[in-house]
């Protein structure tokens, strides 16, 4: 059953989704396929893996975009989707930055201990 048609998200410029399913599974495709070309051992890959697929998951099996929005529990759709679209950008960033290499200069004394 169809819920109301959603007219407004209630967040200054930030439009109704129209096909947030297409959308979203578009997204968490492509940040899978960047995830896939990290190494294996790298724990950003590893773990943004497991979130990616998690959602993809979620949003292939409901249908319903209010309980989507319950079961995903990070806000509505529409930033669900600024979400993913941010994480995609990142992935394809750590991949340019090869974050998982060592440092090619020694860090300075200090720079990883914590209080």
């Amino acid at each position: 059953m169809a819920g109301p048609i959603k007219r407004s998200t209630f967040l200054v410029g930030v439009q109704v989704a129209k096909n947030p399913h297409k959308t979203l599974i578009g997204l968490y495709n492509q940040t899978l396929s960047v995830l896939n070309r990290l190494p294996d051992s790298f724990a950003y890959r590893n773990e943004t893996e497991k979130l990616t697929k998690s959602r993809l998951q979620l949003v292939e099996q409901e249908s319903n975009i209010s309980e989507l929005e319950k079961k995903i529990n990070d806000g509505q759709i529409e930033e669900v989707i600024m979400q993913a679209k941010s994480e995609l950008s990142l992935a394809q960033k750590m991949e340019d930055w090869k974050a998982w290499e060592p440092l090619q200069t020694k860090a300075p004394q200090g720079q990883w201990d914590w209080p």
